[in-house]
């Protein structure tokens, strides 16, 4: 902002005084930026200007001191001392003859008052032992907090999912083995441990309402000794007995299910498996042969050739691979949602951690949510129970407990994703940077929007191209916020028009860039939004320096009223 004035009010003043020895008239002052900005949790300005020729009294001393005023009150700046060539003081020397440049850095800790403040400069004047009395002088407004606008709470919290299925898949499984070359059903097998527990989970599926079949399967094998025609043979055979008996237990338990079934003809694949489980001699060298030939015959003959082996295949490996292959599939029916939410209310302890954490989900009001989850951490301790209550209590403001409930649940999980994250958005809600930053450098792989949350903690932190960098092609609030401060309106409102939540804050941050880019329809338009949504900013708006052009008219008058 020019501002010639400013040293020819100062020398008018010692011209009187000192018999025309004056101090510095600079021809204007520039302050950069005007109005005020706050950046980074700081209000920093630059001011310059310059010093004309003949004009600083050569034994003038002039210290100049920047002072922000807002609120009756007043925090002033670092002061530089300016001085003349023959001045017994310290200072910068301005050249008589020549002049020079004034320039002075000033940078105040910001404080929510100083929304409203103007930016001063005081001055103490002296020409020898000559005090010279000069008010202070108005030099820039300020200060513009629209990148205060960049909160954390845009940054919507990671939920730590439950691992409830309402379907529980049961496997059981049985072999029925044969002897070489037969497929001869012997009442040894249909009697062994794994066919009788295979015949009671039948049963259990028939008798128990919450359960249910989903498949029975039943493969036929045959070992990969022999030739293939016979093998298929006795694999289809083997199959079909097998088959034939489980239907009979389906018949006797009056189940109607269907049977699959299928074939393997030379079982290389359990050939395979039970070799490299074996504790047989020179299984390298078999399982070499696996590898290098994959022609049957040809694997069959090369192994044969092995005679110091063969015989402890024969007698160890292939009897367990004629076979035939039971299988039951069963569905385990979980509580249904009505269950689960009775029991979430009236008696928790009935319900799995699991359950407990899907109840959570089955209600959107916010008391029946925490009391969810608080049993669940009495009960389990479970940290995404506790990530569960730090969310809420994010999401009401209450940052304290929020910040306690993240911190115990990574006490129990430290480098979970999605917790790490909720408390890396918590600290920049808190100013902590260095925290935020850690715990977010911990969070790859989190269901939250990582590159937005790290553009919210660039933009407080006044790195503004970190920011652009981080935000990409997010719609956020936020991303906004940093597009206007890069004075890149059409992307703003861009971003703006694709939230996919829009609320106060994208309304009011609509009404900014329609104020930066002069368009009143747009400011008044959204303004009315904003308000409407959230009343709280009229009295924001009321004192925003963004809409200082208007801040007299009617119309806006009435918005903020």
């Amino acid at each position: 902002m020019k501002k010639g004035l400013l040293f020819s009010l100062i020398a008018a003043t010692v011209v009187l005084a000192s018999c025309n020895k004056t101090l510095p008239n600079p021809d204007q002052i520039t302050v950069n930026p005007n109005p005020l900005q706050l950046k980074g949790g700081k209000v920093d300005a630059e001011i310059t200007g310059t010093f004309p020729q003949k004009k600083f009294a050569k034994k003038g001393v002039l210290v100049v001191t920047p002072v922000l005023k807002f609120d009756g009150q007043e925090v002033l700046g670092e002061p530089v001392v300016y001085v003349g060539e023959k001045a017994k003081e310290n200072g910068r020397t301005v050249d008589y003859k020549y002049g020079g440049t004034y320039n002075q850095s000033c940078s105040f800790d910001f404080v929510p008052a100083m929304r409203q403040s103007e930016l001063y400069l005081r001055f103490e004047a002296r020409v020898g032992k000559k005090v010279i009395e000069i008010p202070d002088l108005k030099v820039a407004d300020g200060v513009v907090v629209t990148a205060e606008l960049a909160q954390a709470k845009d940054n919507k919290t990671a939920t730590t999912p439950d691992k409830f299925q309402r379907v529980i898949q049961e496997l059981t499984e049985a072999d029925i083995k044969f002897l070489i070359q037969s497929a001869e059903l012997r009442s040894s097998e249909t009697k062994s441990e794994g066919v009788k527990a295979l015949q009671a989970a039948l049963k259990d599926a028939k008798d128990n309402e919450k359960k249910e079949i989903n498949k029975i399967e039943v493969a036929g094998y045959a070992s990969p000794d022999g030739g293939m025609d016979l093998n298929e043979k006795l694999a289809q055979n083997r199959q079909k007995v097998a088959a034939n008996f489980l239907q009979k237990d389906l018949k006797k338990n009056k189940q109607a299910n269907a049977i699959e079934s299928n074939i393997t003809a030379e079982d290389w694949a359990g050939f395979q498996k039970a070799m490299e489980n074996s504790n047989i001699q020179d299984k390298d060298l078999v399982l070499r042969v696996l590898s290098m030939y994959s022609d049957p015959e040809e694997r069959e003959a090369q192994i044969k050739n092995l005679s110091a082996v063969y015989k402890n295949i024969a007698d160890d490996i292939l009897p367990a691979l004629r076979r035939s292959r039971l299988i039951l599939t069963t569905d385990l029916i979980g509580k249904s949602d009505d269950e689960i939410r009775e029991l979430a209310a009236n008696d928790p302890a009935q319900l799995s951690v699991e359950e407990l954490l899907y109840a959570a989900t089955l209600t959107e009001d916010k008391a029946k949510k925490m009391a969810i989850y608080q049993k669940a951490a009495e009960l389990y301790n479970d940290y995404r129970a506790w990530n569960g209550m730090g969310q809420l209590y994010f999401e009401a403001g209450n940052y304290p407990d929020a910040g306690r409930c993240y911190l115990k649940a990574l006490e129990i999980q430290p480098n979970d994703p999605d917790v790490n994250y909720n408390a890396g958005v918590l600290f920049i809600a808190a100013g902590d940077y260095e925290k935020a930053e850690y715990h977010l450098g911990k969070a790859a792989g989190t269901k939250g929007n990582l590159s937005a949350a790290m553009g919210t903690l660039y933009t407080q932190k006044g790195d503004y191209e970190a920011a652009k960098k981080a935000y990409g092609e997010n719609a956020t609030n936020n991303a906004a916020v940093q597009q206007i401060l890069d004075e890149d309106y059409a992307a703003a409102s861009k971003t703006l028009n694709n939230v996919k939540e829009p609320n106060a804050t994208t309304a009011y941050l609509k009404a900014v860039v329609g104020a930066r880019t002069n368009d009143r329809e747009a400011v008044y338009a959204h303004l009315k939004s904003a308000v409407a949504q959230d009343a709280n900013l009229k009295a924001r708006a009321a004192h925003d320096i963004e809409f200082a052009k208007f801040a007299e008219e009617a119309e806006f008058q009435a918005i903020v009223k």
